[in-house]
């Protein structure tokens, strides 16, 4: 049958509850195969004000995967005389732009409030300790950090998804809010113990942490430059010519393995506990998601380099 005659056929779709599967949400009419997941979305968020389109995963099974926006009923096997979805409620969503930039900006201001040592922290005298070098090119790595990603966010990165479960602001920005405060306390506090190797620890963590920071910009900007504005295309990455980008030779998820290469030179640099366990926590939230990612790529992309790692080349 041809998709214009298929377009004419008009049928019943029925919308079920993906977790009480016989709780009934809507029966749309007028349906035809040719409509895409993105159409009936939209359709069922004009009649259930509250579900809006970015509150809905639409899947074929009630425990599937969520479908695309741009796949059509007819592709997916739902039937265009009377079909059935099942439709799990994601919850109030917000923009992913707006979670990043308030989870980046608080560590951006939050660490200073400690480097200035104020008195009711440190106490009356704490002012006129002497800063360590390190301590100071700690607050200005620090800074940079959350500046770039800032900055990232606002113009380098394309996000897959436009929203994310509100719950997310509290729980990210708990995260790292909290863990800038943990870390600028102790770095910043007037008794900070000076690297053991001396100006030799501080400069090496220094040189690491810059390298590490512009090799994660620049894995940003490949990545970036892989999908076109306003698609969710999806290519293999591949070194673009820059050394920095030479690392997806070895891992899928180089960016992840430049962020925490900078947070352990960064503890190098204080040689400080806190900054470690900061960069430890980090690197295993990173980890599970390069390994999603690289199981992704590997199922998507036959051709997908086998012998990449997840994010430490050779190992892991």
């Amino acid at each position: 049958m041809s998709e214009t005659s298929e377009s004419k056929m008009s049928g019943v779709l029925e919308v079920y509850d993906a977790k009480k599967t016989d709780k009934l949400i809507i029966t749309l009419e007028g349906i035809a195969g040719s409509e895409t997941i993105g159409a009936i979305k939209k359709r069922i968020a004009q009649k259930k004000l509250t579900l809006t389109q970015e509150r809905q995963a639409l899947r074929t099974e009630p425990k599937g995967k969520p479908v695309s926006d741009d796949q059509k009923l007819s592709d997916l096997g739902v039937s265009s005389q009377k079909g059935v979805l099942y439709l799990r409620d994601l919850g109030p969503q917000i923009a992913w732009k707006t979670v990043f930039m308030a989870e980046y900006a608080g560590p951006l201001f939050v660490y200073p409030l400690f480097y200035f040592r104020p008195s009711f922290i440190y106490g009356e005298s704490a002012a006129n300790s002497v800063y360590h070098p390190a301590v100071i090119y700690a607050f200005f790595a620090w800074s940079f950090h959350y500046a770039k990603r800032l900055f990232e966010t606002q113009f380098i990165h394309r996000f897959g998804n436009s929203t994310m479960p509100q719950f997310n602001l509290i729980k990210n920005c708990s995260y790292y809010w909290g863990f800038a405060a943990f870390v600028a306390y102790f770095v910043n506090h007037p008794l900070f113990t000076p690297p053991a190797f001396g100006d030799l620890q501080v400069y090496i963590g220094l040189v690491g942490f810059i390298i590490s920071e512009f090799g994660n910009l620049s894995i940003h900007i490949l990545l970036r430059n892989l999908r076109p504005a306003g698609t969710r295309e999806r290519r293999i990455p591949k070194p673009d010519g820059n050394p920095l980008s030479l690392l997806f030779n070895y891992v899928s998820c180089p960016n992840y393995t430049y962020e925490v290469s900078s947070w352990i030179f960064f503890s190098i640099m204080v040689q400080s506990l806190p900054a470690l366990i900061f960069t430890f926590a980090g690197f295993v939230q990173m980890t599970i998601w390069a390994q999603g990612k690289h199981r992704n790529y590997l199922k998507e992309f036959p051709d997908y380099p086998k012998s990449r790692k997840a994010i430490i080349p050779f190992v892991l």
